[in-house]
């Protein structure tokens, strides 16, 4: 049984799962991250903020769609 952990947004805002709407993804479900690897970015007032994994992983599921507006410590992304 592996250990799931979830990454929180640290703040309110629009997350987006890539730098660009030309560019790919940060990350996608299956890839494997190393700890402090940017998966994501938060907007709040045309400011980008990002997101790293908090642990080295395997990234499992996003729980927010791109461009989604989420809250303060709302669950993103687990990471197994």
């Amino acid at each position: 049984m592996s250990d799931k952990t979830t990454v929180n947004s640290p703040m309110p805002g629009v997350f987006y799962r890539r730098p660009d709407p030309e560019d790919p993804p940060f990350v996608n479900e299956g890839d494997t991250v190393e700890e402090g690897e940017t998966i994501g970015l938060v907007e709040v007032m045309k400011n980008f903020h990002e997101i790293e994994a908090d642990s080295a992983g395997t990234v499992g599921e996003f729980l927010v769609e791109d461009e989604a507006e989420i809250e303060a410590n709302q669950k993103l992304v687990t990471i197994e």
